[in-house]
Formats: structure tokens, sequence, C-alpha cells
């Protein structure tokens, strides 16, 4: 950097040094200020000391917001606001305020660290003025009137004042930068959140980042099952209709050519079946229009061996849990068909409060393991997306009961 680059970087940190201290002054002064009116209120007028009390907790929000402006405008320093209080209404969200330790914090500084803080830096600021001054005394006293001082001129000796101020003011912007630093310390710890604060904000901006890609990837899911069911399952069940009526009507073709049109209309078929457990298995579309009842009601009458359901689901849940609660059931009972050797299974749907509790029983040989690739660890991390737990009851020989648990209510991007 040259000199003449460096020069106005150094004007303007001595320049914000210089408003950070002014500052600081004004604001910590009323601070202090106000303290001392509450404490002579309490002295000499306990009756009406509430008054200045209410004052000094009322105006503390908004010194807080001044102070977080200053320390950002002439120390570079970002200290991060704390999680607000959430409440129906803006009575219960002050009362709320102040049961939070982030609150007293903010109190403390500005009525206990902050007198201590301004009282340095008027200290400081005097320090500036009176080295400045010293160095400019001759100037000021040509300048000036007599009568404007507010020491007798003849009585001060102007060549000290301007070696005092030479010495002292070179040291004056580190002094100054190193009470920058030490007060934006003091500031962060007081008035930004605390270690806890800031993993709970954590934690609910994750929780809210979860939330957003479930419902992205859900209304995702949803678009390609409607695709597929308004365009290539269509076109698959047209394609059927018309080898089934080409096999049906063409009776002269050779025995070659009927067997190619066979073989075409029985691929056809099996596509549109395999095509029909796609769409289910993406997201079913009798889920959103009537809920769990009927959707479960579908893989029940679909299933391989006889399932007894019942749901008593009077309030919905979420989408996605109900959508989760879906494929739990469909993968429970796919699972029982291909492992678990059983007669029959029974599938318990019901809600307990915010709890939207499934239960998946059946009667087969038993020794689930989730390890052991059958479709459980998919389950236990699908359930565990939206905050829900899985529990596996199999022991050799059986029964196996699958029990989860969900959430009804998500946070809002759900």
């Amino acid at each position: 950097m040259t000199r003449s680059e460096g020069r106005p970087g150094r004007r303007a940190r001595l320049t914000a040094q210089a408003a950070f201290l002014y500052t600081g002054v004004l604001l910590h002064g009323a601070a202090f200020l106000l303290w001392v009116w509450f404490s002579l209120t309490v002295v000499y007028a306990p009756g009406v000391a509430v008054a200045p009390l209410l004052f000094a907790t009322a105006g503390a929000t908004s010194v807080t917001w001044l102070q977080r402006r200053r320390f950002a405008a002439y120390a570079d320093t970002a200290i991060p606001h704390t999680p607000p209080v959430k409440a129906p209404d803006a009575f219960r969200r002050a009362v709320g305020r102040l049961r939070t330790a982030a609150y007293w914090r903010h109190l403390g500084y500005h009525q206990l660290a902050g007198p201590v803080l301004g009282v340095v830096e008027a200290v400081a600021l005097a320090l500036w003025v009176g080295s400045i001054g010293g160095i400019t005394f001759y100037a000021w006293y040509w300048l000036l009137p007599r009568h404007w001082a507010f020491v007798q001129w003849s009585d001060v000796d102007g060549w000290k004042m301007a070696v005092a101020g030479l010495v002292v003011l070179p040291f004056l912007p580190r002094l100054t930068g190193a009470l920058l630093r030490l007060e934006s310390v003091i500031a962060r710890r007081l008035l930004g959140p605390s270690r806890a604060e800031e993993l709970a904000r954590r934690v609910e901006d994750l929780a809210e980042r979860r939330a957003e890609t479930l419902a992205a990837a859900d209304a995702e899911r949803r678009r390609i099952e409607r695709d597929l069911h308004d365009g290539a399952q269509q076109r698959l069940v047209s394609l059927a209709v018309n080898l089934g009526l080409a096999r049906a009507t063409l009776t002269d073709l050779p025995p070659e050519a009927r067997a190619v049109i066979d073989e075409a209309h029985r691929e056809a078929k099996e596509a549109l079946e395999e095509l029909n457990h796609l769409v289910r298995g993406l997201h079913p579309h009798v889920l959103d229009d009537r809920g769990l009842d009927a959707a479960l009601s579908g893989i029940a009458a679909r299933a391989s061996l006889p399932v007894q359901l019942a749901v008593d689901v009077p309030e919905r849940a979420a989408p996605a849990v109900e959508a989760v609660a879906y494929f739990v059931v469909s993968e429970a009972l796919a699972n029982v068909t291909k492992h678990a050797r059983a007669s029959r299974a029974e599938v318990t749907v019901a809600r307990a409060g915010d709890t939207l509790r499934v239960r998946v029983v059946d009667d087969g040989r038993g020794g689930a393991d989730p390890s052991g690739g059958t479709g459980l660890t998919g389950l236990t991390h699908r359930v565990a997306s939206v905050d829900g737990t899985l529990a596996i009851d199999s022991p050799r020989g059986g029964p196996t009961t699958i029990t989860v648990e969900l959430p009804c209510t998500l946070p809002s991007a759900l």
C-alpha cells in the first residue's frame, strides 16, 4: 500500500474511532443518568420508582438496537440478534421478553457495564481532545479572544502542552483500537445471543430448511405422479385397448402375426400394471382426495393375504405425515408378504392428540431385523424425516409388531 493510499484509510479509521467514542459517551451517559434517576427515586420516592424502572425496561430494546448499529458502523462488529419471543399478541411478547436471559443480559450491559465503559470512553475522548488541543495550543492562543478561555492563558505553558500532546497522540490510535476490541467482545457476550441460544436458533433454521426440502420433494413426487397418470399411463391404456381390438377383429392374420399381437398385448398390460404400482408408490392420488382411510383400504384390498384395517383419524394430519403413514403401511405389508410367511395381518391407525400412531401386526415367523435389508431401514429413515419414531418387536417365531408414532403438526413449510 502506498502512502497516498494509506492516508485515506487511516483518516477513515481515526474518524470511525472518534465517532465510536463520542456516540458511546452519549448512549452510556444516557443509561447512567437513567440509572441515577431510578436510584434516587428508590431512595426518596419509592412509591413512584416503578416509573423509571418501566422506562428503563422499555427503552432497553431501543438502546440495544442503537448499540448494534454503533458497533456495526464504527467498530466493524456485527452483533447477532437474539431469537425473538413468539407469542400471539404484543403484550404476551413483552412479558415473555422479560423472562428471557437475553433481556437481562442487555439490561446488565446498559445499566452496569455501560456506565463503566462510558467513563473509559470519556477519558479516551478527553485524551484525544487534550492532545490535539495541546499541539495546537498556540493557534488557539492567537485566534481566540482572551475572555473565551476557560483558563488563564498566562498561567499555561504552551510548550509543555504541545510536548505532552506530541508524546501522547501517537499512542492514542492503538489504545482506542484496543478499547474498541474489548468493547466488541463485551457487547457480543452481553448483547448477542448466548451459545445455547445460537444452537437453538441453528436447530430451528435446520428444521425449517429440512421442512422446506421435504415439502419440495413431496411436491415433486406429486408432479411426477400426475404426469405419469395423465401421460404415460393413458397412452399405455390406449395401446392395450388398440392391441386388444386388433387381436379380436383381425382374425384372418397368419399365426405368426397373431402371436406377435398377443405378446404385445400381454406386455402392454404388464407394463400398465407396473406403472400403476409405480404411481401408487410415488404418491397415491386418493390420499389427497379422501385421506388415509380410503388410501389404506386400497392397500389392504390389493394385499395377497387377509388384512384387518382399523382407521380412527377424526382430524387429518399434515400431508407429509399422511404420506409417511401410507408408505409405512405399504412397505410393512410388502415385507410381510415377501418375508414373514404370515397368514394374516392387522393394521391400526389412530390419532391421539397431536400424535398419529400406526401399528402393523402379522402372525408370521418373526425375526425381522432392520439391518437385514428387508426395507425396514428405509422405513426408519422415512419416519425420522418427520421427527417420528419406529419400534419393531419381532421375536423368533413371531408375531411381528411394527409401531410408528408421527407428529401430526409440522413446521409451516410442510
